[in-house]
């Protein structure tokens, strides 16, 4: 079984001061981090970070040439690390990710990033639907306050209802933590 890691969207636009700022995305970008040096030390030719780059003003953050759209600090990519770019909330629509998995032998992918209830959501189902095994890394993840009909849902609800549908029939939902002993 090939392994590899997928960081969806870690990107300044979420960060504090960010056009699209998230609840507690530094705590989710280190736990990112915790696996990418885990990858780097085990499975260092298969991580792959996706990029998304609006693909029209109207989505008013990850605007081209903009420092918001840039990787964050906390997970920047080494030299021969995969870049994917990407202009939808699915990381392999119309992007060359699933062509460099197959290239790679990958069955087994494991995914962190942001926005959950988003890009993360759809990359998930994706990467079942294509046929790969996949794991969720839970706590890698951040997402923000929702409204619908003016009723806020705060960021941590979101977070595990989207999470939950997931782990029910697409993925298996781990911790870092849980993620880094099983794999020692």
């Amino acid at each position: 079984m090939s392994q590899a890691l997928i960081i969806v969207d870690i990107q300044n636009d979420y960060f504090s001061n960010g056009k699209m700022e998230l609840v507690n995305p530094d705590k989710a970008a280190a736990n990112a981090a915790k696996v990418i040096d885990w990858f780097r030390q085990n499975n260092k030719d298969n991580i792959f970070h996706v990029q998304h780059i609006a693909g029209s003003p109207e989505l008013g953050f990850f605007l081209p040439n903009t420092k918001g759209a840039e990787i964050h600090e906390t997970v920047l990519p080494l030299e021969h690390e995969n870049i994917i770019v990407k202009h939808f909330p699915n990381s392999f629509l119309k992007t060359d990710l699933e062509r460099k998995l197959k290239e790679k032998g990958v069955t087994n992918v494991m995914v962190v990033g942001m926005m959950t209830h988003m890009c993360i959501d759809a990359t998930v189902r994706a990467a079942v639907d294509l046929g790969y095994e996949t794991t969720l890394i839970e706590d890698a993840c951040a997402t923000r306050d929702m409204t619908y009909e003016g009723k806020v849902v705060p960021a941590d609800q979101v977070h595990y209802a989207f999470v939950s549908a997931l782990e029910s029939m697409y993925a298996k939902v781990i911790s870092t933590e849980n993620f880094l002993k099983q794999n020692r």
